[in-house]
This record gives C-alpha cells, structure tokens and sequence, in this order.
C-alpha cells in the first residue's frame, strides 16, 4: 500500500484524539505508523508470527509507551467482548482480506460491543454492493444497514499495491454504529431471519418466500400489504424489512 492511501484511510477515519482504534492485519504497520498520529491508543491485531516479530521490533517505542498494543491472534479468534470491553466506543479501521469482508462485518456488528464506527479497505464491487449503487439491496447491504449508513469514501486503483490485486479496492466507512433500529434482542433476531428467508428463493417473489417462512415458525400473519406482488427481495428498503420484524 502507497503512504499516501494509509493517509487517506487514516483521515476518512475521522478519529477524535481521544480515539481507541482496533487495527485489523497491520501487516507491515503502513496504517498503523498514521493512525497513531491522530488516535490515543491502537490495538493491533496480527495474524502472522514473522510480521508481528517485526511489528513488535519497529514499533518497540509506541509499544512501551502503551500507545499500541501489539496481539498476535486471527481476528475471528478475538475475544472482542471481553477484551476490549472497557473501550467503549472504539473505532475499527482495516485493510482485511477480501475474502473476509462479511464475516468481519457480521463479527462487528452484531457484537454485544459493537464499535461506534468501521473505516475497512475492501474490493470494489463489494463496496458498490454494500451501498448499493446499482439500487438492488443484498442480504449484505440490508445487514450493514440495519447498524449505520455506509459510505464509499474514495476508490484505491490495483497499481496503489505491491503486488498488485487482480481487483480494484475502495475505502467504505460506517459512522454512528448502533442497535437503534431494534427494540429488543428478539426482534433483531427476527429481522435476520427475515431477510435470509426472503432472499432464499431469488426465482420467486419475495412476498412467497416470507409466506413460507411464516408457516415454517406458526405465523398466521405478516404484514405484507404494502409489498407488490411481484417485488422481489433486492427491491425492498432497510424500513420494509424493520416494519416486518417488529
């Protein structure tokens, strides 16, 4: 990665001063070096054993001075709710692997602490189909949108690489994480089941796949009436499915 995009990641951060940052796959510490200049503390988590060596000897100084604290561990092994439960309101910026990308979103998200804002380099059409550009929602869009309003921030071409990707990347950020579109634990359950149950069948209409749904759990009703009858689930907004789970 070219300095100046560990730059532009750092700033589409919007960190405060007083910021505690996880850092997923700092790799060989680019984005680390920048987003120490402007957060607090940084947590950094490192999968590989040679690169946390070398992280551990480059950034000896920042590491003693309890400004970043260095685990080697794979994210998805991470205790997030314990061990970084005092860090209420941290912000997760990343360069994740692509193949990563939901799964670090759905770890996140549906944390019992989730982070007030993710800043994540991700593969294009991933970020084009998270914010859904071409104004068709996916299980994912509507799964990202239910926490907060992602925004594709800026595009990062494949040649910004060494070696270069196959795939052209694009910094997504998401601010002002929150549960406030679900009242209970039970009802944001419920609006994920929903939305895998209408997306099940892409070859029906989605108002069929829901019907069936209600059937398999005893539901006698749902309220479908504001859907057309030939909608199918990548027509429907966040605030359909959020009426349908309450």
């Amino acid at each position: 990665m070219h300095a100046r995009i560990a730059e532009r990641i750092a700033l589409a951060a919007g960190l405060p001063p007083d910021a505690i940052v996880l850092e997923i796959g700092p790799g060989t510490g680019m984005l680390t070096r920048e987003l120490l200049k402007k957060a607090k503390k940084v947590i950094a988590v490192e999968a590989d054993r040679e690169l946390f060596e070398k992280l551990k000897a480059d950034f000896a100084s920042e590491i003693a001075d309890d400004r970043l604290e260095l685990i080697h561990c794979d994210i998805r092994d991470y205790p997030l709710n314990t061990a970084i439960a005092g860090s209420y309101g941290y912000s997760v910026v990343a360069n994740i692997p692509y193949y990563l990308t939901g799964e670090i979103f759905r770890m996140f998200l549906e944390a019992d602490n989730q982070p007030s804002s993710m800043t994540l380099l991700v593969q294009k059409e991933v970020a084009d189909r998270i914010i859904a550009r071409n104004g068709k929602e996916s299980v994912l869009s509507l799964s990202v949108k239910a926490y907060g309003t992602p925004k594709r921030e800026f595009l990062v071409p494949r040649g910004a690489f060494k070696p270069a990707p196959n795939v052209d990347s694009a910094v997504l950020t998401m601010k002002n994480i929150s549960r406030k579109n679900f009242s209970t634990k039970k009802e944001e359950e419920l609006f994920f089941k929903l939305l895998h149950a209408g997306f099940a069948h892409k070859r029906k209409y989605v108002r069929k796949n829901l019907l069936d749904f209600a059937k398999t759990i005893g539901l006698r009703k749902l309220p479908l009436d504001s859907i057309p009858e030939k909608a199918r689930a990548e027509d429907m907004q966040l605030s359909d499915w959020l009426v349908l789970s309450k």
